[in-house]
Parts: structure tokens; sequence; C-alpha cells
């Protein structure tokens, strides 16, 4: 019994619970209002928007945009996007593994105080976070006159960015981890120590291909978020052209000096980045969807 029920794929299951379950059916007339809605405000609040951008962009012809888009200034706001997220992602990957592992595979004191570190970035404004770093590593901040004294500069340069970036980004890797890590359980890693598996091979055996595409799904939303920064990234960098500003920024400050075909031409590139992501999310998505899961094996 148990194996014919497992035998039957998803999308029929979904569809039998459906019509057997009279507490998740809506009449016709309010499934139409209800996607109405819905349709109303995507097309209102996202679509509109989006499409207004890539117009605005393109509204002096190509030439306009693409001479925008080469502009020294654009392509150092370029670069140094890039390179903020080359470094931050990948740091942010590493602690939220780590901080994953330790708060869905172990007890210890601190515990909840590590998982309320982790959500503090969503809690915080990000402007507070740069405001948070120029205190510290400021001129007149904490450690500003020893930095001063060794030539060392954070704020308003690159290392400045990029702390402000990994701080805003710090719960999307780890946020993803924790719960399916901890529903995961730790039978399996325990099983393979005990048939004689290292730590690094019960982890790239059993861990990491358990834990791939929530791990691969949060990267793709740090990356987002890293390169979309504009409140902690505008505090900390000075909006010194060419220097320290990322395309969030260099869209502002063409959009103050009302060089609108430019600001779009760059806003569009963060935009398609943007796509980018969403489209690489709704692969992830379908392919987790494609995955069997536990409730879809042999049950008694």
């Amino acid at each position: 019994m148990a194996g014919a029920a497992s035998a039957v794929p998803g999308p029929q299951r979904a569809r039998a619970r459906y019509e057997t379950n009279p507490a998740i059916r809506e009449s016709g007339a309010v499934r139409v209002i209800i996607l109405t809605v819905s349709l109303i405000f995507f097309a209102t609040f996202l679509l509109l928007p989006l499409v207004a951008v890539f117009v605005e962009a393109l509204r002096r012809g190509w030439a306009v945009y693409l001479a925008a888009v080469v502009e020294p200034d654009a392509l150092s706001a370029i670069r140094l996007t890039l390179l903020t997220a080359a470094i931050a992602v990948p740091l942010n990957l590493i602690f939220g593994l780590a901080a994953a592992w330790a708060i869905a595979k172990f007890e210890f004191r601190g515990k909840q105080f590590l998982t309320t570190l982790i959500d503090l970035p969503f809690s915080v404004s990000p402007v507070i976070a740069g405001l948070i770093y120029v205190l510290v590593f400021g001129a007149q901040g904490w450690f500003g006159p020893w930095l001063s004294e060794h030539e060392i500069r954070i704020i308003f340069a690159v290392p400045g960015i990029v702390l402000a970036t990994i701080f805003v980004t710090v719960p999307f890797v780890a946020r993803e981890l924790i719960p399916l890590m901890q529903a995961q359980g730790t039978e399996e890693e325990e099983a393979a120590l005990t048939l004689g598996a290292s730590g690094w091979q019960m982890f790239w055996r059993v861990t990491l291909p358990n834990i791939k595409w929530a791990l691969l799904y949060g990267v793709i939303l740090c990356n987002a978020r890293a390169m979309g920064e504009f409140g902690a990234v505008s505090v900390v960098s000075g909006h010194i052209r060419g220097l320290t500003n990322t395309m969030p920024l260099h869209v502002e400050i063409l959009y103050n000096e009302y060089q609108f075909a430019a600001a779009f031409a760059v806003a569009s590139l963060l935009a398609l980045l943007a796509l980018v992501t969403l489209a690489i999310k709704s692969y992830i998505e379908w392919q987790v969807s494609r995955q069997p899961s536990s409730s879809d094996g042999e049950h008694p």
C-alpha cells in the first residue's frame, strides 16, 4: 500500500489533496478576484518600474546608452561593485556555512546569542551600520588616530565599502542553511563517521550534497544584495568619483546632476543583474521542487 502511494507522482498527489480538502478550495469568483488583484499589484509596483528603467535608458538611442556605460566613472563603479561582491560573498559563504553547521549540529552556550547576531543586520538600518563603521574606523573614531599614524585608510576607501557590504549581507547564507540542516539532523554524518570517513570526507560526500541547492540559493541572494546595497555603502564611501562610488551611488550622482539618460543606463545594468539573479533563483527552486522530499518516501 505504501509502495503504491509513493509511486504516485508529486503533482498528482497535490491535486488529489486539493480536490479532497474543502478547506483550501474557493469559488471561481474569489479565485479570479485574488488573481486579478495580484496581477494589478505586480504590474503597477514591479513590472512597470522595471520597464520604465529600460525605456528611459534607451530613450536617446544606443549610442548615448553605450557612451554612458563605458564612461570612465561608470566603468570604475562597475569594477568596484564587482570587486566588493567578489570579496563579501565568499567570506559570507564561509561564515554562513560555519555558523549554520554550529547552530544546526551542536549544542553550546551562546547558541541563541549567535542566532540573534546573525539576524542583527535585518533589524538594523543599513545607514546605522555605516555610521557604526565611521565611529569605529573614522578619523575621529576609536581606531582613527592609530590608523592615520600607520597610513591605513578604511573609511572613504574600498575596505570600508567591503566591511559595510559584508555586514548587511551576513544573514543570507546562514539563514538559508540553518532550517535545512536542522531538519536533516545528524544521522547521516554520524553514520559516515562510524564507517570511517574523515571530517572532510563527511562534509564533501554527505553534508554538502544535501545542502548544495540551499547554499547556492543563499549565495545568489547574498550577491544580489551586495551589488545593490546603497545605505551603508553611501555612508562609508565618501562619494569619490572614480574611486569609491559603486553602481547604486553612481546612479544617484548622475540623477542628481540631471544626467537622466546616463543614470538610467547604469541603473539598467543593475536591473539586468537582478533579472539574471531572479532567473538563477527560479532555476534553483525548480531543481529543488524536482527532488523527492522525505514525505514522498515509503511510509507505513
